[in-house]
């Protein structure tokens, strides 16, 4: 049996002032023909399909239009909610939708929901677990103490266990990490700090395949089947070096699977460019489209340097300096000793040759010394 896995659409995703709602459209089309090419048994989408817990209009007719044509493959598709989801909103209808092979796990309701396909080398069970925190669990499990993550989606996953003779998948949206090994991060992604919404990989030693959302970047974690699909689309610059793709997996007997990245491509891609403004003018030899983040390593100063590089990147979402005046000045280990060594006049004056590149003229010394001197005395 063979799936194909997605996830964190994102669906009516803002980064500045820009909407990718049209690069969405592009890439769910971009993956609706990779799913003819390749044609998977069935669709698994690991939540946060849509960025905000209340969508746009626009967003949900995006999305309602991919499902629509998946409905029309007549593939089965396993959908859960993510941290970016509402719950209520993304289950709506989710019994109705079932009559045409949609399975949505919205609200988490005391166990992961499961449905069992067949084929020829016998039943998968698929396994949906929304976005669960301990105080959802909580209440259906009042004689548990649910201190962690980890305790949560044990216990979910206690109440409704795999099957140890058959071939089991578990489609979940979670961060999940191995031992002290901590998985790659984006800055589009929700953090908690230090690391409280962890979920150890041991949880899901019983599934054949763990079908991830939530981290952006494709990864496996702990092993090969475990595994984050990753965005289809770049969401940050952080991101700017990663290979977006869906993963396909194919389930054969019991103990084989095996996996297969099948690349994205972007209408618009996001790139990081540095260096001069004329070198980076001259880069381009006709506008490109691409979502930018440029640096520039000019000495002095541009002017307008939005509005010419727009000229050849329109879709200039960023623009930062670097300099010999902006980088920050790290003494070397013998001045960093002589610091306390030398009075307050001496390491104002150096400073001002680092930050402007010529010394206090005699004048402004004279003036500087006074200033400190009655300083001082008022101290006193």
């Amino acid at each position: 049996m063979r799936f194909l896995h997605t996830a964190d659409l994102h669906i009516g995703k803002r980064v500045g002032e820009y909407s990718l709602i049209e690069d969405q459209t592009y890439i769910l089309s971009q993956i609706l023909q990779i799913i003819d090419q390749e044609q998977p048994d069935s669709i698994l989408l690991a939540g946060d399909i849509y960025d905000k817990s209340v969508p746009s209009g626009e967003a949900v007719e995006v999305f309602d239009t991919f499902l629509t044509a998946l409905t029309t493959r007549d593939l089965p598709v396993f959908l859960i909610s993510g941290n970016h989801d509402s719950p209520e909103r993304l289950g709506f209808g989710s019994h109705i939708f079932q009559r045409n092979q949609v399975h949505i796990a919205g609200v988490f309701d005391g166990a992961p929901q499961k449905i069992t396909l067949t084929d020829t080398f016998g039943p998968v069970n698929i396994f949906l677990l929304p976005f669960l925190k301990p105080a959802a669990a909580a209440p259906f499990f009042p004689e548990m103490s649910l201190d962690s993550y980890t305790d949560a989606v044990c216990a979910a996953l206690a109440a409704c266990p795999a099957d140890s003779a058959a071939r089991n998948v578990l489609v979940a949206h979670q961060f999940v990490t191995s031992g002290a090994a901590e998985p790659a991060r984006c800055d589009s992604e929700t953090i908690s700090v230090g690391g409280l919404d962890n979920v150890d990989v041991s949880v899901f030693d019983a599934f054949d395949y763990v079908a991830l959302g939530h981290l952006h970047g494709p990864q496996r974690i702990g092993r090969d089947t475990v595994r984050y699909a990753g965005s289809p689309l770049k969401y940050s610059f952080s991101e700017a070096r990663q290979h977006k793709s869906v993963t396909l997996v194919e389930l054969a007997e019991k103990g084989q699977v095996s996996l297969r990245m099948v690349p994205l491509s972007p209408l618009r891609d996001m790139r990081e460019i540095r260096g001069p403004i004329a070198e980076l003018l001259c880069a381009a030899a006709a506008p490109t489209l691409d979502y930018i983040h440029a640096t520039l390593t000019d000495t002095e100063d541009i002017y307008d340097a939005v509005g010419r590089l727009r000229q050849s990147y329109p879709n200039l979402m960023r623009l930062d300096f670097e300099n010999e005046h902006t980088l920050p000045n790290t003494p070397s280990e013998s001045a960093a000793s002589d610091i306390a060594q030398k009075s307050t006049l001496q390491l104002f004056s150096e400073f001002y040759k680092s930050q402007n590149g010529t010394a206090l003229s005699d004048e402004e010394q004279a003036v500087l010394a006074q200033v400190l001197r009655e300083m001082e005395e008022q101290a006193r």
